[in-house]
């Protein structure tokens, strides 16, 4: 079956660096756009970071730019976040996502998430 298993969150100091990690299985990853999203308690789930399936373009949110880069290995069926320069306001819960769309049906596949805190 589809799995996206995210790994790689943890408690941080402001200032610090992350990678986060999320490792597909039960579906042809290299087909897929992969993304990151993220939501913070008492806010609507956020777009961070997105890859095309070939790796070719990339994808922002203005508030992470410049401070996070996302990566895939297709390979390794694997997607990263790397977050340098960590904010407390990037305290969330992130989440990957696979995204195809084979018109007029799109697939949409989400890990369970993995705790980001920001804090010192």
């Amino acid at each position: 079956q589809v799995q996206l298993v995210e790994s790689g969150g943890g408690l941080v100091q402001p200032g610090g660096s992350l990678r986060l990690s999320c490792a597909a299985s039960g579906f042809t990853f290299s087909n897929y756009d992969m993304s990151w999203y993220r939501q913070a308690p008492g806010k609507e789930r956020e777009l961070v970071a997105a890859i095309a399936s070939t790796g070719g373009m990339t994808n922002y949110a203005a508030s992470v730019k410049g401070r996070f880069t996302i990566s895939r290995d297709n390979a390794k069926n694997t997607v990263y976040l790397q977050m340098n320069s960590l904010k407390p306001e990037d305290t969330a819960v992130y989440y990957c996502n696979a995204h195809r769309l084979v018109v007029p049906r799109a697939y949409d596949y989400w890990g369970q998430g993995t705790q980001v805190a920001v804090s010192s």
